[in-house]
């Protein structure tokens, strides 16, 4: 009887670990050519997946009782940590509502964190619900349907969450012509707000970095229209609050005319080429490092060439102004999404169907 030929543990390893380098290496290509692009996610996430499981059995294969047993002991931590930030996800989101609720203002903006909890809480009673008071085919047309919207969301989610904190480690070279300053609302209607001053003092450390380092000085752009409860606009508010930190008056502009990031991002580019005599001025923008990633794509989308630094933002803030972003990134393809969940309905709907006529219901 003929055996076949065996292959060595280690030669198959080698070659699949080639899917976890292919995977990192498509998202490096992508990552350099275009930081702000949402499907580097979805490479990224493939080569971290195909790696993991890649590593374990290599470590489990070295036969080394030390190494393996720490590896494990890691790995148990995290399906811990994973498993009852999961469990406690409605209780934590309800925690961090109530911390806004005491400390920022009762806008819907700030509300979403206690929608998402409320919601996750009575989502189970009500598939429940569904169940015991529609028809089978109906009720489960509709759970089915739903969780797997809900899937969808969560995977576009999950993404964005991949590329929101890769991009927080975006270091622009100390070569740059101009730094752009994003506004945000003024208290009083003339005052930088804690918030706002974070950004222009990071971009005024960039500014200082910058000439420490390469002795190139950097114009920056202070861009932010005047709001309807404002008294000056944002851009002038933002000049002045630089000026009294320190910022030479030939080193900084004022633009006062924008009233959302696209228009940032378009009526800065456009004081660019108008203070510029150069077509090639390497640009930055400042934000909070929660916006970041989305006002790079707006700026993309504005055909402004710059990417993003981040400034501080209080982590209690973050849950609500991450929710925020995404759904404004969600909705820059509302139409495609809307045709996505169109053909999820349709899908299921086939799926409730088969499994009702030929499932023995």
């Amino acid at each position: 009887m003929n055996q076949q030929p065996w292959v060595p543990i280690p030669t198959v390893l080698y070659w699949l670990w080639l899917i976890p380098v292919f995977f990192g290496i498509c998202f490096g290509i992508a990552y350099h050519h275009e930081k702000r692009r949402l499907s580097n996610g979805i490479w990224f996430n493939l080569f971290l997946y195909s790696l993991l499981p890649m590593l374990a059995i290599s470590i489990l294969g070295t036969d080394n009782h030390p190494l393996i047993i720490v590896s494990v002991g890691i790995f148990v931590i995290f399906l811990l940590f994973v498993g009852v930030a999961f469990a406690l996800q409605a209780l934590l989101l309800l925690w961090n509502a109530w911390i806004v609720w005491k400390r920022e203002s009762h806008s819907i903006a700030n509300m979403l964190t206690l929608v998402l909890g409320i919601g996750i809480l009575i989502l189970p009673f009500f598939a429940n619900w569904l169940t015991e008071h529609l028809p089978t085919l109906v009720a489960g047309y509709i759970v089915m349907t739903a969780n797997l919207i809900i899937f969808y969301v969560l995977f576009w989610f999950y993404n964005y969450l991949t590329m929101l904190v890769l991009y927080q480690f975006n270091h622009p070279r100390y070569n740059q012509d101009y730094i752009i300053v994003l506004g945000a609302g003024l208290l009083n209607g003339d005052q930088v707000s804690p918030l706002l001053g974070q950004r222009i003092d990071r971009g005024l450390k960039f500014y200082n970095k910058q000439i420490k380092k390469t002795g190139k000085i950097a114009k920056m752009i202070f861009s932010g229209g005047q709001g309807g409860d404002e008294k000056i606009p944002e851009g002038t508010a933002m000049l002045d609050y630089a000026l009294k930190q320190g910022l030479p008056k030939s080193d900084g502009l004022a633009e006062t005319e924008s009233k959302n990031t696209y228009q940032n991002m378009t009526y800065s580019k456009k004081l660019i080429e108008q203070d510029s005599n150069s077509n090639d001025s390497k640009a930055i923008f400042v934000t909070n490092g929660y916006h970041t990633f989305r006002a790079g794509m707006v700026a993309k989308q504005a055909g402004l060439k710059a990417n993003g630094i981040g400034a501080h933002t209080a982590k209690f803030f973050l849950p609500n102004a991450i929710i925020r972003e995404y759904i404004a990134i969600f909705m820059r393809n509302k139409y495609w999404h809307a045709a996505a969940i169109v053909l999820i309905a349709i899908g299921s709907g086939v799926l409730t169907w088969i499994e009702y006529r030929y499932g023995g219901k």
